[in-house]
């Protein structure tokens, strides 16, 4: 190979590799990023019930995908999210009083525009009257980066089947 061709060789190699350098450069930063979205679509209560913070966190559209522990909850796409968020979180009865995050992972890919996440949940709250307390809940999600804003598409929380069911329950016991 002459030089002319290592130096276009090399020239490509950079152009095409600049980016995800760039990204690999700033990962605390992306991660941050990715972090924040996470924190906005399960800290969004406190203070106030913002649903603006909370429906910027998920995708718009058909294709977000939303496991919770039971059987019942299964959402698939924005509207039926936005719906059971606005019919069910901003009910007067619905009172979350505290979340905490715990061994929160964040990956990403090497392109950078695509995010996975797994965490350890505690939130608890009211709702009409009664405490509701999820211990220990497994957290997992993917986002991905569309139009340089980071948007969840997919969660899965769950309980370790081996748990007693004081430490990990969504049943509204504290």
């Amino acid at each position: 190979m002459n030089s002319k061709n290592v130096l276009c060789l090399a020239i490509t190699l950079l152009l095409i590799g600049g980016p995800v350098m760039a990204d690999q450069s700033n990962i605390e930063e992306v991660k941050a990023q990715v972090e924040e979205v996470i924190r906005a679509n399960i800290e969004w209560p406190f203070p106030e019930k913002d649903t603006v913070r909370l429906f910027s966190s998920v995708a718009e559209d058909p294709s977000l995908f939303i496991f919770h522990p039971d059987s019942k909850s299964t959402i698939i796409g924005y509207e039926p999210f936005r719906k059971m968020a606005e019919g069910f979180f901003m009910q007067p009865e619905m009172k979350p009083l505290g979340t905490e995050i715990k061994d929160l992972r964040i990956n990403l890919s090497a392109s950078g525009d695509c995010a996975w996440w797994s965490c350890i949940l505690d939130d608890w709250g009211e709702y009409r009257g009664k405490a509701y307390f999820w211990k220990n809940a497994r957290w997992t999600g993917v986002m991905e980066k569309r139009d340089g804003v980071w948007k969840i598409f997919q969660m899965h929380f769950s309980f370790a089947s081996d748990a007693e069911t004081d430490d990990a329950s969504d049943s509204g016991e504290k």
